[in-house]
């Protein structure tokens, strides 16, 4: 179907291409928001090109899904289907701080065959293939084995008063580099409550899923992918132990939110 080395390749080369232009190297960027509070800049569209070219060349017949692209229906009658974000992390990226992600997934019957994350400012190849499990710079991984949500480490900038029996840990901009942090036992949850897009996951549910988490939208439902509408409410990657603890957690802090507590 794919050889999976040659896909790791063009990410590589996607991360040189964005290295190129990041600030944390002393390049200068240009940037601009798209709508208020939404990015983007010149490398997440030079990103976008390379890779729809160069993994349009390695599987002709695959469909393609990218933020920095415009959406063609076509891809729903596709077998196989690229789900790219060029950069995700945005605002790291342009703030020349390494929490940004480069995120490539092949999906195939809504569920990712293969995906690859590439942090480039990191050094850092996260790697997996459906039923092979996952690798970080080509070494196994194995997700967090937590069994308690009371202490539970999670990526975060401050934690709610509700949340104080949780631990943060440094959060990257990337949503992706965070679900790959709990696939990597070094967080043990991540949990967000609001829409967002197939591509920003894609790749790092199915690392994620690999190295042994578990991995949900906000509800505690699978996810699926390659949608008409590809957006999805939360994203719940954790050690399976406090999967269903955290769910509980989610939807105590949903009817907060509700109530406007």
């Amino acid at each position: 179907m794919i050889n999976h080395h040659q896909l790791e390749q063009v990410c590589r080369r996607a991360g040189e291409l964005a290295l190129a232009q990041w600030p944390g190297g002393g390049h200068r960027l240009s940037s601009w928001d798209k709508a208020p509070g939404d990015p983007v800049c010149e490398a997440d569209l030079a990103v976008d090109a390379f890779l729809k070219r160069e993994l349009g060349a390695l599987l002709p017949q695959a469909g393609w899904l990218s933020e920095e692209t415009a959406d063609d229906p076509a891809r729903l009658d596709r077998e196989l289907v690229w789900l790219v974000d060029p950069i995700d992390g945005t605002r790291d990226f342009i703030r020349g701080r390494d929490g940004w992600a480069i995120s490539v997934a092949l999906v195939s019957g809504g569920q990712p065959l293969a995906g690859v994350l590439i942090a480039a400012a990191r050094g850092e190849l996260w790697s997996a293939r459906a039923g092979e499990g996952a690798l970080l710079n080509g070494a196994p991984i194995a997700a967090s084995s937590r069994a308690a949500l009371s202490g539970a480490r999670v990526p975060a900038d401050a934690l709610a008063k509700a949340d104080r029996d949780l631990v943060a840990v440094a959060k990257p901009n990337s949503i992706a580099l965070r679900m790959a942090m709990v696939a990597d036992d070094r967080a043990d949850l991540l949990a967000t409550l609001r829409w967002g897009y197939e591509w920003d996951v894609a790749a790092a549910a199915l690392i994620a899923r690999e190295a042994g988490a578990s991995v949900s939208d906000a509800f505690g439902d699978g996810l699926l992918f390659n949608k008409p509408d590809p957006c999805t409410f939360g994203v719940l990657a954790c050690a399976p132990g406090i999967h269903a603890a955290a769910v509980d957690r989610v939807a105590a802090s949903t009817a907060r939110l509700s109530r406007g507590g």
